[in-house]
């Protein structure tokens, strides 16, 4: 029987998702697999590329044959030259941990009352300033009456 890796897709139209799998290489793509030992996430920034590396070091030995798709794969996360005995590449890039959701409410209503506290003695204020200018334009309209209306 001929093993090949390969990648099965999963996910929803225009956002695949990959598995790197064992199988025979009559299977279909995303038919039954021997053995998951990996994923891919192509739209992700940076790519996820997640592999078991004991598992495919392996599969590998024993003869297993990787598509091109994922001879890529191998070599960027350095399994493939760890196979070879050949010098690793640079490391893959990671993507920064998501900040934490609670942590992040916190701050903004913290921010939020800090806003609030500083604001709440300058609406009096603003007030005071509103009724200054009525009481100018009631001076000003008794100034521009004529003297024979009175």
């Amino acid at each position: 029987m001929a093993v090949k890796i390969k990648l099965k897709r999963l996910g929803m139209i225009r956002n695949p998702q990959y598995r790197i799998v064992i199988a025979d290489s009559r299977t279909k793509r995303d038919g039954r697999a021997i053995e998951e030992i990996g994923l891919y996430h192509p739209k992700e920034n940076p790519s996820r590329i997640e592999v078991d590396a004991e598992r495919a070091a392996y599969w590998l030995g024993v003869g297993a044959q990787p598509t091109e798709p994922v001879l890529k794969l191998l070599k960027l996360t350095g399994d493939w030259q760890k196979f070879k005995g050949e010098p690793a590449p640079a490391p893959l890039k990671v993507a920064e941990p998501k900040a934490d959701r609670h942590a992040l409410y916190e701050a903004a209503a913290k921010e939020a009352l800090s806003l609030d506290n500083a604001t709440t003695p300058k609406k009096p204020a603003k007030k005071a300033k509103a009724e200054e200018p009525a009481a100018e334009v009631q001076e000003t309209a008794a100034e521009e009456k004529p003297e024979g209306e009175a």
